[in-house]
């Protein structure tokens, strides 16, 4: 009796085991991450058919608005889970907005800027989620605007909340406005 609770206390390890173990989940992991980069990688090679990103004019005008703040990504308008990573679109940033007569100057240091002119604005709206990123209701500004063939939706945060509504009203009226100056 004495030898059997002998046994069942000492302990053994077998090192090699476990070193075994180790290196096979570090494997593991390691071509799981191989196939999400490899995945995105392939997203952008679908989406190269989008023409290259347009930039700020040189002269702008004044600007109506501005806002600092995170860019979440940008989506095919009205599928909020088909996200867009072609140049640059689908790599979230810190982001300073610019509302001017011209359209809407987006700078996002460590990823690529771009510039949406006016005729390319579509609607502004407050939703809740953009690929990737889920908030409150209201708690995202979404624009829609046209590029080449298609319609995207670019997801913004201000650090203050409470722009967004400005923004909105702002976006949407410079929209209503031009189509009533086309439409004479």
């Amino acid at each position: 009796m004495l030898l059997a609770a002998e046994k069942e206390s000492a302990q053994v390890t077998d090192w090699a085991a476990r070193i075994g173990w180790l290196v096979g989940l570090a494997l593991f992991v390691a071509l799981v991450y191989w196939l999400m980069r490899e995945g995105w990688k392939w997203r952008g090679t679908l989406q190269g058919d989008l023409p290259e990103l347009p930039t700020a004019p040189s002269e702008p005008g004044e600007a109506t608005l501005t806002m600092s703040g995170r860019y979440h990504g940008s989506t095919t308008a009205g599928q909020w889970l088909d996200r867009i990573v072609a140049h640059g679109l689908g790599t979230r940033s810190r982001v300073e907005l610019t509302l001017t007569d011209a359209g809407l100057d987006v700078v996002r240091p460590g990823a690529t800027d771009f510039f949406v002119p006016l005729e390319a604005l579509r609607e502004a709206r407050l939703d809740k989620g953009i690929a990737g990123k889920v908030l409150t209701e209201g708690g995202l500004l979404v624009v829609t605007w046209a590029h080449g063939e298609r319609l995207i939706d670019s997801g913004f945060r201000s650090e203050r909340a409470a722009e967004h509504n400005a923004w909105v009203d702002a976006i949407n009226s410079m929209i209503n406005k031009t189509e009533t100056e086309g439409a004479r």
